[in-house]
């Protein structure tokens, strides 16, 4: 079993900050675009440095998307910066018909997901956006799970030609992958091995996994942890051969079951290797205003909840 050690909690949303700033000292063809949120978005330091590749638009999201089209076309690689319910919910029919349609080369980076942007509620907590990307033929979606994974597909995805939703929240979580680990697109990264279960996890619940895991092992249970930080294309072989040795496996992620990293792994299984699977995720609804921690507890969202479906997973081999 591999320990994973948290080097400082940070939120993933600077780690986006991070790599836009790097992509703006080594790439010049990297443009930003903001809908009126540089600070959320931890954009200020590459416009400080970069002024005329910056593009303030205010508070017109959809107007965002078009400029961004455009912006390809002559050769840029823009990286849009907004909250993730107005980066896809209120912009979907540009994203459909300007960007992925066209195949154009946009980078759709998307700030506050989840439950864990807290107090601002419901209706700016989207749960539903990795379903809504993940359909779209051609969109590349990411979801990182920490601050330095955060830095490194930012910094990964302006070397991949095609759309791309990057996926990133709010809070301070632990910071615990390597920060000199290479991102590689599509490739899923198994954190630690086990024989009884396979637990795949996503953004910030990756971390709420390997805490997860340790209280198992106390049970005389061991998991196999596998961060899938690319939601699609979904890394089919290190699910696959998991399964194949465990038997059976429990998904987690900050989102809807509907439509999320987990519908996309149960499609899979169906199709290779069915066996019993359970599902961390939120149950087909919105969220509220609360902490962080205090929705993630309310919604099944945590370390709690992950043991509690291993053991029902269990159960049903």
């Amino acid at each position: 079993m591999t320990n994973y050690i948290n080097q400082g909690n940070k939120d993933t949303r600077s780690g986006f900050g991070a790599g836009l700033t790097e992509l703006g000292r080594t790439n010049p063809n990297v443009v930003a675009l903001c809908a009126d949120l540089i600070g959320s978005l931890k954009m200020q330091t590459f416009i400080d440095e970069n002024p005329e590749r910056f593009f303030q638009v205010g508070i017109a999201e959809a107007n965002m998307m078009g400029i961004a089209a455009g912006l390809t076309i002559g050769g840029k690689i823009p990286f849009t910066g907004t909250f993730a319910n107005f980066s896809t919910g209120r912009v979907y029919d540009q994203i459909r018909q300007s960007i992925a349609y066209s195949g154009k080369n946009v980078k759709i980076c998307a700030s506050h997901a989840g439950i864990t942007l807290g107090e601002d509620g419901a209706t700016h907590q989207i749960l539903e956006d990795i379903g809504l990307m993940k359909m779209l033929p051609g969109m590349t979606v990411i979801n990182p799970c920490d601050y330095n994974q955060t830095k490194n597909a930012t910094i990964a995805i302006a070397s991949y030609y095609g759309p791309v939703y990057l996926r990133f929240g709010r809070p301070s979580v632990a910071n615990f992958t390597s920060k000199s680990l290479e991102f590689e697109i599509g490739k899923g990264i198994q954190l630690q091995t086990g024989k009884d279960v396979t637990i795949v996890a996503t953004g910030h619940l990756v971390w709420e996994a390997l805490e997860a895991a340790k209280d198992l092992k106390s049970q005389g249970i061991e998991a196999e942890v596998i961060n899938i930080h690319t939601i699609k294309p979904l890394d089919e072989e290190i699910i696959i051969k998991s399964v194949l040795k465990t038997g059976c496996l429990v998904s987690a992620e900050e989102h809807n079951y509907l439509g999320g990293m987990g519908e996309s792994i149960a499609g899979l299984l169906a199709k290779t290797n069915p066996c019993p699977m359970e599902f961390v995720a939120t149950q087909d609804t919105f969220g509220e205003s609360g902490t962080p921690s205090e929705l993630m507890a309310k919604y099944g969202l945590d370390k709690d909840a992950i043991i509690k479906k291993v053991l029902t997973v269990k159960n049903r081999i």
